[in-house]
Parts: structure tokens; sequence; C-alpha cells
């Protein structure tokens, strides 16, 4: 089997079996290529492979300037291209069996104050036609702890307001229901009245769709991000942020809360706890840096 034709059958197997989102495939596609490429250099086939060229080609990887996590990343995906071909028989076993990933050190993501959200929302100017949706996608993903795609997909059908629920469809299409806070209501409600006020302008695929641009259709990922900049940077926050530090705000706050961690899991979407376990450490650091910031033997 040719390269192409091995990555390939593997990107319709991610699009159409593992139903991941187009952006995650090009992403995979692009780690393959990097395998492709080096094998074609050293001439190696998919199905000849050793142990020791797959270290050659992380060697390559680091010569490149790919700092660790990026190598793990592409490792990651080198994986799953040979889990791939063992379920369909190209291949009896796998060169990365033996293969160790990189060691990463533990980055713990960036997180607002609820007074930062709470500026963030407070600096959107409601007299523009796109204010009340702002403020609205802001409430959105911090109070649900949603990703950017879950909110963009997000359809008028998905709301059961009067119930305290939003209905998500997460990675992999996976659907769950996640509660809503009352201010979060409050503000889609505004929000909407002011949607439905764009009538015969929707676009014929938008109808059913929550948050739609100016000209009536499904917002992208690209513009909630610019949105989310527009409102931190109003709100003279100079970190840099994005929607998912939305999402690991929602969390951090409920574990600080004193939140359920198997709880926090079900509401984020996370198809592993230890995933999750990551806003502990991000307490333990708050309880830390408390401690050092109030207790009198602390040293200040």
């Amino acid at each position: 089997m040719s390269w192409q034709s091995a990555i390939d059958d593997y990107m319709n197997h991610l699009r159409l079996e593992r139903s991941l989102a187009e952006q995650s495939v090009l992403a995979y596609a692009s780690d393959m290529d990097k395998l492709q490429r080096f094998a074609t250099d050293i001439g190696a086939e998919p199905e000849t492979m050793t142990t020791e060229q797959i270290q050659e080609f992380l060697s390559s990887l680091h010569d490149l300037g790919l700092n660790p996590r990026s190598q793990a990343r592409v490792l990651s995906s080198v994986r799953g291209f040979y889990r791939y071909l063992m379920l369909e028989e190209v291949v009896d076993s796998s060169p990365l069996e033996l293969v160790k990933s990189p060691k990463l050190g533990r980055k713990l993501p960036d997180v607002l104050s609820l007074a930062d959200i709470d500026a963030m929302e407070a600096n959107i100017d409601l007299s523009r036609p796109e204010g009340l949706r702002n403020r609205a996608i802001v409430e959105t993903l911090y109070s649900c702890g949603l990703r950017v795609s879950e909110l963009v997909n997000l359809r008028l059908s998905d709301l059961h307001l009067n119930d305290g629920f939003i209905r998500v469809i997460g990675k992999g299409d996976k659907e769950r229901l996640v509660p809503i806070g009352r201010k979060a209501i409050h503000d889609i409600d505004c929000y909407i009245e002011q949607r439905n006020s764009i009538g015969q302008n929707i676009a014929a695929e938008a109808e059913n769709v929550l948050f739609l641009s100016r000209l009536g259709r499904k917002l992208t990922r690209v513009m909630v991000f610019k949105i989310i900049k527009q409102c931190a940077s109003a709100a003279g926050i100079t970190k840099s942020i994005s929607p998912h530090t939305l999402r690991h705000s929602f969390a951090t706050h409920l574990v600080e809360g004193g939140a359920d961690l198997r709880a926090v899991q079900e509401m984020l979407g996370h198809e592993s706890i230890t995933t999750t376990e990551i806003y502990t450490h991000l307490d333990r650091e708050y309880l830390r840096s408390t401690i050092l910031m109030h207790h009198p033997r602390s040293g200040r």
C-alpha cells in the first residue's frame, strides 16, 4: 500500500467512522504529511517502517524546531494511523509499540476571574446591532463551559430554557445536557428578541441556528474568536485569551467552589476523567497562592 493511499483511507476513517470535525482531520493530515515526507526520503513504505526509523523521524521533528508538545501531537497521530493499519490487517504490529512520547511539562490554562468576565460584558456596546448577541455569547461560553464549535452549532431547538438546560452536541456527535444559569437565560432571551427582527434576511440553512451574523448566517469559529478578543480588549484585559479561556474559567470556578469532579467532567463533555483532573491542579495553585498571599509565615 502506498503512503498516499494509506493516508487517504485513514482520513476517510477519521471522517466517517470516528466522526471527527474537518478541522481535526486536516490537523491529522498535516501530521501524516510529515511522516510521509520523511519515509519517502529514506525509501520506507507503511508496511516496512521500523521502530528505529520512527525514532529517527522523531529526531527529525526536533531538528525542524517542533517543541515537545508538537512532537507528542504528531506522534499521537502516527500511533492512530498504525492502529488503523492493524485494524485493516495491513500490518501485523505497530512500529510505535516501544516508542515513548516526549515528556511534557503540564501547562495550566489561563483563567479569567469573575470580575474579568463581568468587565467584558459591561464594556459591550448594547446600542450596536451585535451588542446583545455578543453579550449572550460571552455569558453562554462562560456559564455553560462550551467549546467554540459547540456554541456556533447551538440551535433554537436545543434550548430548554424553562427547564434550565441546553442540549449540546460535542466531539464525535456525542450529546449532553448542560445546565444554564439565570443570567445566561436572560441574555439569550434578550438576544432572541433582536434575532427575530432579522426576519426574512435569515439564510434558509440558518433558520434554526441560535447565534447569527449580521447577514443572517451561522457564525464561524473565527468570528467568535474575534468577538471574544474585542470584548477582552474593551475591558482592558491584557492577557491573550480565546473562547476556550471562558471554558477553562467555568471549570476552574466550579472546582474552586467545591463541585464534584465527575459532575464537571459531565458538563464539559470530557471522555476521560483524567482530562478534567487538570482543574484540580489549578485549584491547588489557587490555594497555594492564597496561602503565600495571606499567611503570616509565608515570607512575603
